[in-house]
């Protein structure tokens, strides 16, 4: 009896010893066991240095990797070659990402074997999926592992190295809104020409056909190197596609200074149409390259750096695929392990008026400054225009002239090409403004259209204060009793300070930076590229920004859109859209389509409205009815500018002073009311920094803009130019496109 019970006894101390349970058993506490050096192994301890190593493996943590090896496999691969096995393993597979699940244990004390199966997340490949193995062995009171090149993927010897084949699909194009290029895939030729190699008598022809070549001013070519004729300089002229330069390559031939070179690459139609918005493609930086890498690129390819190209990158790609191969130590091919198909890309149809972009960008000619020009009823992008531009076609460094520099003409200008002034310039408002404080005051129950307000040249209600209209260094008479309506026509300045006193004085001290949030300042405005939200002066945002209270001073500053008030011209032309349109903000939305290259629509963009004016409409009708007297009325600021021009506008002039004493910015801001069937009604915003007056200077330009759009084309000539796109030589002072004094025909601009 006493036998049996000895034997169930070790029967049950045997059976009560796991050395083989799964992950999901979890053991009782072991009896001690005569012996003192055997210790009893637990299945999670090996399983759980398996997991962890496989989750060090897709964080890429390859030394936390290398030091959970034997000693042993230390001894057979260096730390150097361990991390560059699955450096180079990452990059041949374009691995983002490791799954794994644990498949069967077999623990025993000194050794262990664990199977898992593994998923290889590859950019190229797609999931590559097998069944391995991790050997393990126990060194004193833990695990350690017995690694092998089988670890990774069970066809992968010590030997051998992974290889792939990828094919990368060809870049979708970008196009305007009507399937007109702005970037595509083409064999460009760069033109450029050695000054002294000119033939005298053949200057004319070159500078003829460069001209209708690059579709520029002959003044323009002949501008670039006039100075330097004597020298043998390398001059930069342009990029065409190779179709549109067949025609003229026997022309230039016979013009002797002329060279050109031809190469594959990523062409953004003349010279870039709306750079800042379509952006452009560059080459994967060092820094980025690791980055890009796990996103599934080799670090050759050309890849979106800013605008549409950037933000649509994975569209515009498409999905490459390849082929993975197992190769021997020698580099040979041994076989194929994973073969995937590549899937074209789908173009981009922006919302970009491709035609209009070109003339807008014109406009700005010379000029710093931007202009923004939506669809008043629908926030569609028709041009986007960050003056100075650039040319992407520049960021190619196949291209001759960035091979001897030209990028670095970009990076170091000092009017910052590559800064987007028409979504990311900042500046008062001046008296653009005024539009939302005649709402603030028309919605305070203050004030109505007609009423009447003294408008001297001096404004004294602030107590110790005088501030001055923009007639006073004009030396020009102050404008007397005129109503709200009137003071918004003829921009009178005391009325609007007024209007920000007053509302202060009588309990509504946020009145003006509330109506202007509501105008969708003070916050991005959603459009794909980005943007700057601006900034609003109100109580909370001085005393953060400047430590110090809002005061009345404040509210009259900012009722003529000056304090420190920061808005974008995007914003600008967004809120003069609302006033046109009945009220509504939309999105400012530079994309209209994606479609796959069979021509399947994959997403079609509808309008969307974001938000309300928070006014009446018997409030909106006012201000559009004083919008509309600013360019028609006899006392309109921008009378004068558009008196022949037989177009439905509306619109505001503006000056904002800088703070730095320097020239103020001129703005112009409008829209059209035409309500043609075949033409929608556009808003557009003008900016010119450091100009001066608004009438002088950006009312011209949102001129040429509108031209452009109804007609097709320019046709009045700037007081700068001596033809269109050609400035004089001696640039006048611009004649003032405002009122008539007294009946005598003085020019008289507003500030």
């Amino acid at each position: 009896m006493k036998k049996i019970t000895w034997f169930l006894l070790l029967i049950f101390i045997i059976t009560s010893c796991t050395f083989g349970a799964g992950p999901t058993s979890t053991p009782g506490p072991s009896p001690t066991l005569p012996d003192p050096q055997v210790t009893t192994i637990s299945a999670p301890d090996a399983e759980g240095l398996v997991k962890t190593f496989l989750e060090a493996w897709d964080e890429r943590q390859f030394d936390s990797m290398y030091e959970m090896l034997s000693p042993l496999t230390k001894d057979s691969i260096s730390r150097v070659a361990f991390l560059e096995r699955y450096e180079d393993v990452g990059t041949a597979l374009a691995l983002v990402g490791v799954e794994y699940e644990i498949v069967s244990s077999l623990i025993n004390p000194q050794s262990a074997q664990v199977r898992y199966r593994i998923t290889l997340k590859s950019a190229i490949l797609g999931d590559i999926n097998r069944e391995t193995w991790m050997d393990l062995t126990r060194m004193e009171d833990e695990w350690k592992l017995a690694w092998r090149s089988e670890s990774i993927l069970p066809e992968l010897s010590s030997e051998n190295k992974l290889l792939l084949a990828p094919v990368v699909p060809t870049r979708a194009n970008i196009y305007d809104r009507e399937g007109l290029a702005l970037a595509t895939q083409s064999d460009t030729v760069a033109l450029y020409l050695v000054p002294n190699e000119i033939v005298k008598d053949a200057e004319a022809g070159m500078l003829s056909t460069l001209s209708r070549l690059l579709n520029l001013p002959q003044e323009n070519i002949l501008s670039r190197y006039d100075d330097i004729r004597q020298y043998d300089w390398y001059v930069h002229l342009g990029e065409v596609s190779i179709s549109e330069f067949q025609p003229f390559e026997n022309a230039l031939l016979a013009a002797e200074a002329v060279y050109w070179k031809t190469y594959p690459s990523r062409y953004y139609i003349s010279a870039g149409l709306a750079p800042h918005a379509v952006g452009y493609v560059g080459l994967i930086s060092a820094e980025e390259l690791e980055d890009y890498q796990r996103l599934g690129y080799l670090g050759d390819e050309f890849v979106g750096k800013i605008g549409l190209e950037n933000i649509y990158e994975d569209t515009l790609r498409g999905d490459p695929g390849g082929t993975l191969y197992l190769t021997d130590s020698d580099g040979q091919l041994e076989k194929s392990l994973v073969d995937r198909p590549s899937e074209p890309p789908s173009a981009i149809y922006s919302t970009i008026d491709r035609d209009l972009q070109e003339q807008a960008q014109k406009a700005l000619y010379g000029l710093e400054g931007a202009i923004v020009v939506l669809e008043r009823d629908t926030g569609a992008v028709l041009a986007l225009v960050s003056s100075p531009g650039f040319d992407p076609n520049l960021f190619n460094p196949a291209h001759p002239y960035t091979a001897r520099g030209g990028l670095n003409d970009i990076f170091e200008d000092i009017n910052r090409p590559l800064f987007n002034r028409a979504t990311h310039g900042l500046y008062p408002l001046g008296s653009t403004f005024k539009i939302i404080t005649m709402a603030a005051a028309l919605e305070s129950g203050l004030y109505e259209p007609g009423t009447i307000y003294n408008c001297g040249l001096e404004f004294r209600e602030l107590p110790g204060v005088v501030l001055y209209d923009w007639r006073y260094e004009r030396e020009l008479p102050g404008q007397g009793e005129i109503s709200l309506t009137q003071g918004l026509v003829r921009s009178c300045n005391p009325y609007f300070y007024h209007i920000g006193l007053d509302l202060y004085n009588n309990g509504m001290p946020t009145a003006l930076p509330d109506m202007a949030k509501a105008f969708g300042l003070g916050e991005s405005t959603g459009i794909e590229i980005g943007d700057e939200p601006g900034l609003v002066p109100d109580p909370d945002t001085k005393l953060e920004k400047l430590g110090e209270e809002w005061g009345p001073q404040d509210a009259v500053s900012l009722g003529i859109g000056q304090s420190f008030l920061q808005a974008t011209p995007l914003q600008l032309a967004r809120y003069v859209a609302a006033v046109g349109n009945g009220g509504s903000l939309y999105r400012p939305q530079l994309v209209r389509r994606i479609q796959s290259p069979e021509g399947e629509i994959e997403q079609q963009f509808q309008p969307e409205a974001q938000d309300e004016l928070p006014i009446s409409s018997e409030a909106l009708s006012a201000i559009q009815e004083a919008m509309v007297m600013v360019v028609r009325h006899e006392k309109g600021t921008a009378r004068r500018v558009f008196l022949d021009l037989n177009l439905d506008i509306a619109g505001k002039t503006g000056t904002a002073t800088t703070g730095d004493f320097s020239e103020s910015h001129a703005w112009f801001a409008g829209y059209s009311f035409e309500e043609r069937e075949d033409m929608p009604d556009i808003a557009v915003a003008v900016i010119v920094e450091y100009a001066g007056e608004g009438s002088e200077w950006a009312a011209p330009v949102f001129r040429r803009v509108v031209e452009s759009y109804f007609f097709g084309q320019p046709y009045k000539l700037y007081p700068w130019e001596e033809r269109i796109g050609v400035w004089k030589t001696e640039t006048p002072t611009p004649t003032p496109g405002s009122e008539d004094v007294n009946g005598e025909g003085t020019p008289t601009p507003e500030t």
